[in-house]
């Protein structure tokens, strides 16, 4: 992945910008110590369970449309999306 697609992909995910220029340098960088990691896997960790309660509020939401509405919302979700959202509905059911 190139490093504008990189940059693209974490402004979609909200990430503020020290955040990403982090990443970046992490995503560049030939030497990672240890403690860079273990700060990396905490922040994804963070970000999971914050993306976990936001899909909490919106999977009843979801369960409340019709066929023809989730049929439009599934495609506009990536296969990849329409997985996980269907694997973490079954978590939060």
């Amino acid at each position: 992945m190139s490093d504008l697609r990189f940059i693209e992909e974490c402004k979609k995910l909200h990430l503020p910008l020290e955040e990403i220029k982090r990443k970046l340098e992490m995503k560049t960088k030939r030497e990672i110590h240890t403690g860079e990691v273990e700060k990396h896997i905490d922040t994804v960790t963070l970000q999971m369970k914050q993306l976990h309660q936001e899909i909490s509020v919106l999977m009843p939401l979801i369960n409340t449309l019709d066929d023809e509405q989730k049929d439009d919302l599934s495609k506009k979700l990536t296969a990849e999306s329409t997985a996980l959202l269907r694997s973490l509905s079954s978590l939060t059911s």
